[in-house]
């Protein structure tokens, strides 16, 4: 490895280092609730690297957002969802099953995203970007409907998601059978969208 090869793979290691640190944090405790300091503390590097790599907080609350994306949304939701069941139909409610799963553990944190909007407001940057990827969920949605050969499937997907987005305000209540109820009306929904 050339001498610039190493350092971008340093430079890129040290960066994941941080975002690794910030992700259990900000998922939990929210974005306000904590500090520069605290997420320089526990991802182990000076203050220095930290703002090489992070020129404020809301740039590394958009990698985290990023990093849940991929990690919860796209490989722990839909990955899981696409695994469990073999039609796209059954792929859909599968979202609830593994939503069950999620709403039972100890460490369910409600979705990241929603905090973060609500926390940061829609007029933020972070709350705008929270839109986009709760967009993004809709997107996959959308796709499984139409994999599905359902009816007028951006309809479907805001209407799904609505479901979603409320089961998991509802687990957050202290409702744990909050998936199991949704996927009963997603069900209706599927009927709904096939003619």
């Amino acid at each position: 490895m050339r001498g610039e090869e190493i350092a971008a793979s340093g430079a890129a290691g040290m960066r994941e280092r941080i975002v690794d640190a910030s992700y259990d944090l900000f998922a939990s405790r929210g974005v306000r609730d904590v500090g520069i300091n605290e997420l320089i503390s526990c991802s182990g590097v000076a203050k220095a690297t930290f703002y090489r790599h992070f020129a404020s907080k809301d740039e590394l609350v958009l990698a985290f957002l990023e990093k849940r994306d991929q990690v919860w949304t796209v490989n722990a939701i839909m990955g899981e969802a696409r695994r469990r069941a073999d039609t796209a139909e059954q792929q859909l409610l599968a979202i609830f099953d593994v939503f069950s799963d999620w709403f039972h553990r100890t460490d369910f944190e409600a979705c990241s995203f929603i905090n973060v909007l609500l926390e940061m407001g829609a007029s933020h940057p972070l709350g705008r970007a929270s839109i986009d990827y709760l967009a993004r969920i809709r997107g996959h949605v959308k796709q499984l409907a139409d994999e599905a050969g359902l009816q007028r499937t951006d309809d479907f997907s805001r209407s799904w998601h609505i479901l979603m987005k409320g089961s998991i305000i509802s687990a957050a209540e202290g409702d744990l059978e909050a998936a199991h109820r949704a996927r009963r009306l997603a069900g209706w929904l599927i009927e709904h969208h096939r003619v």
